[in-house]
This record gives structure tokens, sequence and C-alpha cells, in this order.
């Protein structure tokens, strides 16, 4: 308990203190910590030969985003060793879905073998500084001398229920910043079940 409120407090302050960061750079979330389905609090400065993220709003009970646990492995599994890990973020509201609770976190990520961290952003804290709209919502980020920047977001691919015929806009954008390009489609629109967030007090 007293670790989750050192947290709750520290991650507060972080996004207090820095109002204005720019709509793209992200920065200011990198050290916020939040809870693998293994037990452990990750934050994107622990990983510290990354060259960017894949990060994926997503959740347990979305039909939409059940269609993508297969294509998330695959994209781990082909960028994390050219130092893009992916990271999946569940901003659901828990006292609206009893379903995205941490314990079924942890069964979703069993039973569907995740490769890659499957992260409770409980607070909502993260969603609420991506504007994160959707799950699954992608985000591509990427590191720069001044920190974090957005390089891609929106939706994963453009055909939720064949993969095969899908054109992957993560591969696309992510080829192109490994040759130290950009982005050729920094933007698309996110489909999927709507990320409703808790009324700040």
């Amino acid at each position: 308990m007293i670790s989750r409120l050192f947290v709750l407090l520290f991650t507060v302050s972080v996004l207090m203190a820095m109002p204005n960061v720019r709509a793209q750079d992200i920065s200011a979330i990198a050290d916020l910590k939040l809870l693998n389905t293994n037990g452990r609090w990750l934050a994107m400065n622990d990983f510290s030969d990354a060259r960017g993220f894949i990060l994926i709003f997503t959740c347990n009970h979305c039909p939409f985003a059940k269609l993508y646990s297969k294509r998330l492995n695959d994209l781990h599994r082909y960028y994390a060793p050219q130092g893009v890990p992916l990271l999946a973020i569940n901003p659901m509201d828990t006292l609206e879905y009893d379903e995205e609770r941490f314990e079924f976190m942890v069964e979703k990520s069993a039973r569907d073998s995740f490769l890659f961290p499957y992260l409770q952003d409980n607070l909502q804290l993260f969603a609420r500084y991506m504007n994160a709209a959707h799950t699954p919502q992608a985000f591509i980020v990427w590191k720069n001398a001044g920190g974090w920047e957005v390089e891609y977001q929106g939706a994963i691919d453009d055909n939720g229920a064949e993969p095969e015929k899908a054109h992957s806009y993560i591969s696309e954008a992510l080829d192109a910043l490994l040759q130290h390009k950009k982005s050729p489609l920094p933007n698309t629109d996110s489909f999927g079940c709507r990320i409703y967030l808790r009324e700040s007090k």
C-alpha cells in the first residue's frame, strides 16, 4: 500500500510539474510506473537501451481488441530485438468493467501467451496524457536528444477481421524510423471500444 501511494504521489507531481510539455512530447511520463501482470512495476525509462516503443492501449473485454493478440506478439517478436519493444496498457475503469480487474489481466496475458508487458493504468494517468480514446489504439514513441516524442498514433492496421489482408501502419512507421526517416503516415483513425475516463475531482 505504501509503495502504491508513493507511486501515485510521484506520478501526479510529475504531471503537475510539466504543464507546458508539447503535445507530441511525452517525456513527462517516461518515469510513470505501471503494474505489469508479472507483478513488477515498469516505466519506459526502465528500458535503457530502447530506441522507441510501440504503445498499445488495449483491454480484456473489447471484441475488437481481442482480434489483435497474435499480431501484437508478432510485432513485439520482430521489433523488440531492434530496440523497439511493445508495451500494452489497459486504461479501462475497473469500477465500470469488472472484467478489467488486474487478476483478469493476468489470466488474459497467460491465455494469449503475451510476449510483452501488459500494464494496468488503473489511475488512467497514462491514457489521459496520451489522449487515448479507444482500445485498441497504437502510439509509436521515439527517443531523441530531448526525450520521447510521438511519431505515429492511430490504428494498428487497416483490417481487424482479416489479418492476412491487413496493411500494418505500425510496421510502415517503424520501418521508416529505423532507417532514420519520418513515418509516411503519422496519424490514422483508431477504432474499437471507447475509453471512458473517470471524472477528475
